[in-house]
C-alpha cells in the first residue's frame, strides 16, 4: 500500500505533465516560420553566398 503522500505527490506530477499538453502540440504542428534565405539586395559575390554547381 503506498501512502497517501506519495500517491498525492505521484497525482500532482501527472497533471503537471498534462497541462498545456494540447498548446504545445499545436506549437510543433504549425512549424517554423517562413524566412527569405537571401533576401533582396543579397549579393551572390559574399563570401556565405552559395557555391555554383
Amino acid at each position: 500500500m503506498v501512502s497517501s503522500t506519495r500517491q498525492t505527490e505521484r497525482r500532482r506530477s501527472i497533471k503537471a505533465s498534462k497541462n498545456g499538453r494540447a498548446q504545445k502540440r499545436a506549437r510543433m504542428k504549425q512549424g517554423t516560420p517562413a524566412f527569405p534565405v537571401h533576401p533582396a539586395g543579397y549579393d551572390p559575390k559574399a563570401p556565405d553566398a552559395k557555391k555554383a554547381g
